[in-house]
């Protein structure tokens, strides 16, 4: 995994489900560059084009309930969004979005006190987030070490594909 990211926060509220994510008529492809070009559509309207590469989805509770589609993590990703922090996750959300290689934290106390527009620094590799808008530093729960690789190499898929080629030599 890198050393770390910084970005701007996109804060968003409860439940929000994979509908609102990528809505089911883009569900045309896997592509995660055109999966964002719809990536929070019926929220925040083209959301790609408010997305700088680095930042980040700060939500409430429940983020990415609703069906099972691996699409709305990859349109997340799609869009730049280095990680999703939010107070908890739908656990199929949440295990797609690890094998998409999107970085996913649960972590309330920075939900509630973090804003639309801070700035953030995540070190997953240290265990911290730091709101630098702020001045507060939050501790988060290392990786175990096969997801923190998994995420490291791009999602499950590369993974795999790292692995068997180094069993390969």
């Amino acid at each position: 995994m890198s050393n770390g990211y910084r970005g701007k926060v996109h804060k968003l509220g409860k439940n929000i489900d994979t509908d609102l994510i990528i809505p089911a008529q883009y569900l045309t492809t896997f592509d995660p560059t055109e999966l964002a070009k719809h990536c929070l559509e019926p929220l925040k309207g083209n959301f790609q084009a408010q997305v700088k590469p680095g930042d980040f989805i700060v939500a409430a509770e429940n983020f990415g309930c609703g069906s099972s589609r691996e699409h709305a993590p990859l349109a997340i990703k799609g869009t730049g969004i280095k990680a999703v922090i939010a107070s908890s996750f739908a656990r199929i959300f949440y295990r797609n979005a690890i094998n998409t290689g999107l970085l996913v934290v649960e972590l309330p106390e920075l939900v509630e006190e973090t804003s639309d527009g801070d700035e953030l620094e995540v070190l997953p590799e240290e265990g911290i987030i730091k709101n630098l808008t702020r001045g507060k530093s939050y501790q988060i729960p290392p990786l175990p070490a096969f997801i923190a690789d998994i995420i490291a190499a791009g999602g499950l898929i590369e993974y795999v594909k790292k692995r068997k080629a180094a069993a390969k030599k």
